[in-house]
């Protein structure tokens, strides 16, 4: 499977927790990118993004959304940010992060659900290791039907599933797979679309594949 270190950009532009909030400003104008990682002794504390600096430039205070925002204290966390004059102060905190070796999928699955638009990517020990964005992903979709193959081949039937890749038949035509052949059995077989359907490009799969009975033939 591809996973976060193979899209991640590794020479990341970042603030500390006293950068003024001016020149995190200038700094995202000048890298053309809308957030930024902020770090406190060589680890992630938060993420600074144009919304933090734009909602202080409207006196947006946003609190959390839904029935039981009132019992928190996300109002009194969004009045401060008005008053920030750093990044430290301004930053969404914890930051929201992921490790290297999740799969890409994890890391759109957590963007979509954390509504975030990049992910910090860190060590086991909270060190910055690069940044993943939703262009990155949007771009590891992007792939030729025979990367796609590959992929599959490699990624999912040997080293995921342990099945033997003259096993299984993949034919790819624009992001749409079907996989025939047979495999020992019926958990297999099922499990086998499930895995095809996260590898970044996969738009449909189609499984004809079936598995063996007790005595060895192919079964359904």
């Amino acid at each position: 499977m591809m996973n976060v270190e193979d899209v991640m950009t590794t020479d990341v532009a970042t603030v500390n927790v006293g950068t003024p909030l001016r020149d995190v400003a200038a700094l995202l104008a000048e890298k053309e990118i809308s957030g930024l990682p902020v770090v406190a002794d060589d680890r992630v504390v938060g993420v600074v993004s144009e919304a933090d600096i734009l909602a202080k430039e409207r006196g947006e205070t946003r609190g959390r959304r839904g029935l039981f925002g009132f019992l928190v204290d996300d109002r009194a966390a969004a009045e401060l940010k008005l008053e920030a004059r750093t990044a430290g102060e301004a930053m969404s905190a914890p930051p929201v992060t992921i490790g290297p070796a999740r799969p890409v999928a994890e890391a759109a699955a957590t963007m979509i659900d954390e509504r975030v638009n990049r992910l910090p990517v860190i060590d086991g020990d909270g060190r910055l290791l690069g940044i993943v964005t939703r262009a990155d992903l949007v771009r590891a979709f992007v792939r030729s039907d025979a990367e796609l193959a590959e992929e599959i081949r490699h990624d999912v039937l040997l080293k995921a599933l342990w099945i033997s890749p003259e096993s299984v038949e993949v034919a790819v035509d624009e992001g749409a797979v079907t996989l025939t052949g047979v495999v020992e059995n019926r958990a297999t077989a099922e499990m086998l679309p499930a895995f095809v359907q996260r590898v970044p490009g996969v738009v449909a799969v189609t499984s004809d594949v079936t598995w063996e009975n007790e005595n060895g033939r192919p079964d359904r």
